[in-house]
């Protein structure tokens, strides 16, 4: 399932949106950057012709849109919460004028007294603007400059970008309340929400497949049968507990891998729109070991399963303690974040590249592994004896795949490392692991 999303405004709340999105697997943006908002309103009739759902940077264009123009598709809008304050109120502490009194728009009294009060800021003196919610430019300049000129305020704090932009030319001291990435979080949640496509897939049946991690190991560190058989049964509880939280139906395999099937959205929302396992956590802190999860979608329960097992395979292939999804067209998405943290959140990988890397000799085990450093460290670029460590290859050997991916187009050369002695050592970027190529 593959959601195109129309995102419209200013560079600034774009690009940070654009940002966040890219741990939304699903979403696929339809950028649009505009530089005021009266041209988000013709912007907005033409992109919702080809995308599913448009969000748009702030109140005042989402006003113009639904007013002017009836759209077929959900609108919606990245709102400004008092998480967008703290750091506007910071930055005005840091430069002195705090203590001068602040002007504000945008958001209400009530948001603003609280936010003070919790960071025990309740001397601020406060003006807020209360004329009409959705309020011109024009009026809010004049409203924070007859503030500024009064000497009632030494600072503004404006949601509406062209507003400081103006003050700035006239210069008044002001901030931009720019939205937190947590109230973009919430907004592309609720647009997933909305969404056609994601309602369609709601009840659509998900098969999880889980494996302990050398479970042989940890049996042979027990010092008795009842010991070994106690294990079992801890991990078996705290699977079926998550399996529980899942409305889940789970059925043990043997003694290491467990089976289950859940539903599409309920999977979707415990994960938090396909990015964290928390079961691969608890497991690790209560009893020390960490588990492989493969996570199959399909049209049908059997699609599901086969698609389970291999994500599952592609799992144990990066190590373990990863997770992967294989979904219905053979898109691939992963690693989760498990019991280690993940640095970088990255976009599905398509069939399509996932074949291209195999016909070039990057075997599943060599893609997974490749992943998951991608995941977990950020990491892209290796020479060739770090890349023969992770492969577990000889040097001769990563030295002939990496001129085979290079013809391939899959990696390329990225630059020298200077030694005291000896030849330069080449660095090798993979580019077909960065979010452009994905």
């Amino acid at each position: 399932m593959q959601i195109k999303i129309g995102i419209i405004g200013t560079r600034t709340v774009v690009e940070k949106i654009a940002s966040v999105i890219q741990s939304f697997p699903t979403f696929v943006p339809v950028i649009r950057i505009v530089n005021d908002e009266e041209e988000t309103v013709h912007i907005a009739e033409q992109l919702s012709k080809d995308v599913e759902l448009l969000l748009l940077s702030g109140p005042l264009s989402h006003r113009k849109v639904k007013e002017i123009v009836p759209l077929s598709v959900p609108v919606h809008y990245v709102p400004l919460t008092g998480a967008g304050l703290y750091k506007a109120l910071f930055h005005s502490m840091q430069s002195g004028k705090l203590e001068g009194g602040i002007s504000v728009d945008t958001l209400t009294r009530t948001i603003v007294i609280r936010t003070l009060h919790d960071l025990e800021l309740d001397g601020t003196k406060v003006v807020v603007y209360d004329g009409p919610a959705y309020s011109s430019p024009d009026s809010l300049v004049a409203f924070h400059q007859k503030q500024a000129e009064s000497g009632t305020c030494s600072i503004a704090l404006t949601g509406v970008e062209q507003v400081a932009q103006q003050l700035t030319n006239l210069q008044v001291s002001n901030e931009w309340l720019v939205p937190s990435e947590q109230d973009i979080i919430v907004s592309l949640e609720r647009a997933l929400l909305s969404s056609e496509s994601r309602r369609g897939k709601e009840s659509q049946i998900v098969v999880g497949m889980i494996n302990v991690d050398d479970f042989g190991k940890l049996v042979m560190k027990r010092n008795s049968e009842h010991e070994v058989q106690k294990l079992k049964l801890d991990i078996h509880r705290t699977v079926l507990g998550y399996v529980e939280s899942l409305d889940g139906y789970l059925t043990s395999l043997g003694g290491d891998e467990y089976l289950f099937f859940t539903t599409r959205g309920i999977f979707e929302r415990e994960t938090g729109g396909y990015k964290t396992i928390p079961l691969a956590k608890d497991a690790n802190k209560s009893f020390g070991i960490s588990l492989s999860m493969g996570i199959g979608f399909g049209i049908s329960a059997n699609v599901a399963g086969m698609n389970a097992r291999v994500a599952l395979r592609k799992s144990k292939e990066a190590g373990g303690n990863t997770c992967f999804i294989v979904r219905e067209d053979q898109t691939l998405i992963g690693p989760l974040e498990m019991a280690d943290p993940v640095q970088t959140v990255l976009s599905p990988m398509n069939a399509e590249l996932v074949k291209r890397a195999e016909d070039a000799g990057m075997t599943s085990a060599y893609l997974s592994k490749l992943l998951s450093q991608m995941a977990r460290f950020g990491k892209c670029e290796y020479k060739v004896h770090d890349l023969a460590a992770l492969l577990e290859v000889t040097v001769r050997s990563a030295h002939r795949l990496l001129l085979l991916w290079i013809d391939n187009g899959l990696v390329e050369i990225a630059g020298l490392e200077k030694m005291p002695k000896g030849r330069p050592r080449q660095i090798f970027r993979f580019s077909f692991l960065t979010d452009k190529s994905l």
